[in-house]
């Protein structure tokens, strides 16, 4: 959930202005020595707030807590000069669904600038800079973390998909690329990439917690900004059997279009529009607000890269059935798997996939991408062809591969009845699989089809269940 906050202004000045704001006398013109603080934002994520201040230029802080009350204190300093307010009312800041109850802030004595946080819960504070970038000039940060309870401390408990049985769910987690500070690629008619990815992932989810023997959890339900590790994180605290992070992004030539599916790459990248879709992708923490400067980029690479080979392959093999389930419904950009190295999916454990469902920079493609029919569309694909993948190479342990290997007798199968069904205006091979609980793969070699391609009025046998 998002607190979108009003834009104030403020100048790093002489103290002595402050006599000049509080009784409402006209200002000097700004020195040339001044940062002046462009945007204050306010996210709130399911764990902590985020506090964002933007600057015209990097100045010093410190972040200290206060008992009885509870206050979180941020000092800031600028070394070029004194810090003065100038237009800011802090009483029009909307707070709600925040833990902070009021902000208010003063010129210290012998300069710098005070702001003070009252709070209506103890938080845990955490603060760091972030210089300019393409997005966004000079900032500083304050997460403020909630207290911790039990019950988000404790392990997630696994879903069981059938209790007779006793076999789990598979679990899938879904990521919604980008959100909150970083908006990700910016479409005509300011269609933004975050929130087409989670009214995507959010259709993704809902497809899969309707099909038994699935349960999908999301990375993210709101409009904040996640770290690309921590979306790693997420998911294995959920026990994940597969990770996927859908996009929509933005390429230098607004022809191109068409959907896309890539895994990890170990060696470089398989095409240019890959490696520039990575390079754009790696960005995100820099834009959406990770502090950096305690992580060894050399010594996390060497963790990440060890015990994966596994991973990859799993990787690479949902992929295919992933890009097969796009191809019936959609237009591909690319026909084939294509790999990078994406750092949202280094994971040692987890197979992960990352799917560009569009260019967000293709007008055509924006608009589709906006329309929920689409989504809709584009979410049916990616689950055909997750069903289609476990049909093959089920977890085992799972209810979907209980399903697959239970022992039947051949005289109790031949006694089964396959059943029909006959094809209706806006019908597709994949929607008739999904509403048979069969997969799409399956439907096809029943049916002896080549491809995905139905008329209106045509029956179409659907295997018998074993």
């Amino acid at each position: 959930m998002m607190a979108y906050i009003q834009y104030f202004i403020f100048v790093l000045q002489a103290p002595l202005l402050l006599v000049g704001l509080l009784s409402g006398m006209a200002l000097p013109a700004i020195a040339d020595s001044a940062a002046q603080l462009e945007a204050v934002r306010v996210w709130r994520a399911p764990d902590h707030t985020r506090v964002v201040f933007d600057l015209s230029a990097p100045i010093t802080h410190k972040v200290f807590s206060l008992p009885k009350p509870d206050r979180i204190v941020v000092d800031l300093h600028n070394d070029a000069g004194a810090i003065n307010l100038r237009g800011v009312s802090w009483s029009e800041v909307d707070l709600q669904n925040s833990p902070i109850k009021k902000i208010r802030g003063a010129v210290k004595a012998g300069g710098g600038y005070r702001v003070v946080f009252d709070m209506r819960s103890k938080v845990q504070p955490k603060t760091f800079s972030l210089v300019a970038n393409s997005q966004y000039s000079h900032r500083v940060v304050i997460d403020l973390y909630d207290p911790e309870s039990k019950s988000k401390s404790e392990s997630v408990v696994v879903k069981v998909a059938d209790r007779e049985q006793g076999q789990r769910d598979l679990i899938i987690a879904v990521d919604a690329g980008h959100g909150g500070e970083d908006p990700g690629a910016l479409g005509p008619r300011r269609v933004l990439e975050k929130n087409v990815v989670l009214a995507i992932a959010r259709e993704t989810k809902k497809l899969f917690d309707a099909r038994q023997g699935y349960r999908a959890v999301l990375v993210r339900d709101g409009d904040y900004y996640v770290g690309l590790s921590k979306r790693q994180a997420i998911a294995r605290q959920h026990r994940a059997d597969l990770f996927i992070s859908i996009h929509a992004d933005a390429f230098t030539d607004k022809r191109v279009s068409g959907s896309s599916v890539y895994t990890l790459s170990k060696n470089g990248a398989s095409s240019t529009s890959a490696r520039f879709l990575a390079d754009s992708e790696n960005k995100a923490d820099r834009i959406g607000g990770v502090d950096l400067s305690d992580k060894d980029d050399l010594l996390t690479s060497v963790l990440l890269d060890m015990s994966m080979q596994a991973t990859r392959d799993s990787s690479k093999r949902v992929a295919q059935h992933i890009l097969g389930g796009l191809g019936g419904l959609v237009k591909l950009h690319k026909k084939n798997v294509e790999h990078a190295g994406f750092a949202v999916l280094k994971s040692p454990d987890i197979p992960s996939v990352l799917i560009e469902t569009g260019f967000i920079s293709n007008a055509k493609e924006a608009k589709r991408l906006a329309s929920r029919s689409h989504q809709r569309n584009l979410s049916r694909a990616i689950v055909n062809g997750v069903v289609d993948y476990y049909a093959k190479y089920a977890t085992e342990g799972t209810w979907v591969y209980w399903q697959k290997n239970k022992p039947t007798k051949s005289t109790d199968y031949a006694k089964r009845k396959s059943s029909t069904y006959k094809i209706q205006r806006g019908d597709t091979l994949s929607e008739v699989a999904m509403k048979n609980s069969v997969s799409l793969a399956e439907l096809r070699r029943y049916n002896k089809l080549k491809n995905d391609k139905i008329r209106i009025g045509q029956v179409i046998k659907i295997p018998p269940r074993t």
